[in-house]
């Protein structure tokens, strides 16, 4: 056992639980957890569904082996229970177990955290665990009771579908699924809630066309204005058609466009829009808003005009209007209107018969761009019904407003605007009993980082240049922080180097296993160091293994 404290960790402080020391005699196993242990990051390590950590002394011996390393002891891996048997391969999610005055059941293997590599300063390690079918497991308690070394461990019983620890952590972790498994994995009611809805999420997948959201074209290509509209005193929305004149690709409803101005700055700023146009039509729309500090959009707004040539990289996004035969909410406040605005060209083009909800706010009607296009296209629709919220004269949307809306809780929602309105919206829709994995939105700002465990990201400046001596290899813009620096050898991947600027990271495992990392990749060419176990989609990057071939423009 061992409680969690703060560890130095290159320049960062981390607060983890997993020193862990035998201890001797009884101790209480409660349902959260064992009288005297405790885990750091709560979000993915300890609770309900991961009350114990199990490893296995014949892991350990093959690690002495594989490694060279004859400093690993019980509790090395950050486990309460070291155990002989119980081998991943054999035992399955849902066994139940009787050890000592207790009863557990297996929920999952182990999360593949960057912590057990620190801990045994092996940086590949959650890599090998998952590579080598060695993660080790947790339990639940079934009934608390108490538990010593030294205890039998008795079989009770067997999970249903007998999907052993090794086999579910590759369904998640490696290449090539087998899709009958999946469907097993789904139906194990013992198996944690995170991982069945992973699952679901990746059966899910697996039923869109396996190219629907890649780029159109890779970096970025020039695009002629072809006309210009302004649709509020502040909005400006400007029609786009390839600068060869061929065609563009269709892009889905609700991605955007990153485009970059060399003549609003050096180095030449990035912005991404929005498209606002039906994705059915053969050119491009963008609606900007005049930002007072805004490099790009006050050169559009200054500067567009027909025949005005902009680079621009391909339609991207995850946030775009899927099939389905339940109901569409389009929740937008302010500027966040222009993608839920081409969602509802789509459902307008198609004649969808879905219930189709609108709901927009903004601050008053001089604010209200799109006014009679939104209304025209919710009139081509059978079953469609708007509702405008005037901020000025009604108060901004609270989880009371929403609620008194009478929105379908069965709906898809998808939701955008300014951070803590998405933030608001969200927890409104899903106290109304929306489903959150139907609940999706949609940011142009750097993403919340995750960085699990780390304690001192609160003090994070505005991403700015590393310390010392400038890089001399190819340079990496970070375009969601708009920052440009130049690539140093001394960084051990990209995310790294992100790290010394301060951009803002997510990772988990830091070692190409989890795809927490995944980064899109705008343009350039990129090269693993550390191959990971199941390369990401086209035109994505993890960035915790990878550095820069080229220049490279991340979506970051």
């Amino acid at each position: 056992m061992g409680l969690p404290r703060n560890v130095r960790w290159r320049d960062k402080t981390v607060y983890t639980g997993i020193w862990k020391s035998p201890v001797e005699g009884h101790v209480m196993v409660r349902r959260l957890n064992i009288d005297g242990d405790g885990q750091g990051d709560l979000a993915g390590h300890g609770g309900e569904q991961r009350a114990v950590m199990v490893y296995q002394a014949d892991s350990y011996d093959y690690w002495r082996s594989y490694l060279g390393r004859d400093d690993l002891h019980p509790g090395s891996f950050g486990e309460n229970f070291t155990v002989t048997g119980l081998a991943d391969d054999q035992v399955c999610i849902g066994d139940r177990y009787r050890i000592g005055g207790a009863e557990f059941e297996v929920t999952q293997p182990r999360v593949t955290c960057f912590r057990v590599g620190l801990r045994l300063e092996e940086p590949e390690m959650p890599n090998l665990l998952v590579a080598h079918r060695r993660p080790g497991f947790y339990f639940r308690v079934i009934s608390e009771g108490p538990v010593r070394a030294g205890d039998d461990i008795v079989c009770t019983r067997r999970g249903r579908h007998e999907l052993s620890v090794a086999a579910v952590d590759a369904l998640l972790y490696l290449p090539n699924r087998d899709i009958a498994q999946l469907r097993k994995a789904v139906d194990v009611p013992a198996l944690s809630p995170g991982w069945r809805r992973s699952f679901h999420d990746l059966l899910s997948q697996r039923d869109k066309p396996a190219d629907a959201a890649l780029p159109g074209w890779a970096g970025f290509r020039s695009l002629r204005v072809v006309a210009i509209r302004l649709e509020s005193p502040q909005v400006l929305s400007i029609r786009l058609q390839a600068a060869g004149g061929d065609p563009l690709p269709r892009p889905l409803p609700g991605q955007y466009l990153t485009l970059r101005i060399p003549g609003a700055g050096r180095p030449a700023p990035l912005r991404s829009y929005s498209l606002s146009g039906d994705p059915a039509e053969a050119e491009y729309r963008i609606s900007v808003k005049l930002e007072d500090h805004g490099l790009v959009s006050r050169w559009l707004h200054a500067h567009a005009k027909p025949g005005s040539v902009i680079q621009s990289a391909a339609p991207r996004g995850d946030f775009y209007l899927t099939d389905g035969d339940n109901p569409v909410v389009l929740i937008s406040a302010g500027i966040g209107v222009t993608p839920v605005l081409a969602m509802l060209h789509a459902l307008s083009t198609d004649r969808s018969p879905r219930d189709v909800w609108w709901v927009h706010t903004t601050r008053n009607s001089q604010t209200h761009a799109f006014a009679t296009e939104v209304t025209t296209l919710l009139e081509s629709l059978p079953r469609a019904r708007q509702v405008v919220v005037y901020t000025q004269s009604q108060g901004r949307m609270d989880r009371r407003g929403i609620a008194q809306l009478g929105l379908p809780s069965d709906a898809a929602a998808y939701l955008c605007g300014p951070t803590q309105f998405m933030t608001d919206v969200r927890e409104a829709l899903t106290a109304a009993g929306f489903d959150p994995a139907l609940v999706h939105g949609e940011l142009f700002g750097a993403l919340p980082p995750i960085n699990p465990g780390v304690v001192d990201g609160a003090a994070r400046r505005p991403p700015h240049p590393p310390a010392g001596t400038p890089g001399t290899g190819p340079s990496i813009t970070f375009a969601r922080s708009g920052l440009t620096v130049n690539w140093s050898a001394g960084y051990g991947s990209l995310l790294d180097m992100a790290e010394a600027c301060d951009v803002p990271t997510r990772f988990a495992c830091r070692s190409g296993v989890c795809h927490t990392c995944v980064t899109g990749v705008i343009a350039g060419t990129t090269a693993y160091r550390q191959r990971p176990l199941e390369p990401p989609d086209p035109g994505t990057v993890l960035i915790c293994c990878a550095a820069p071939e080229s220049d490279v423009v991340l979506d970051l």
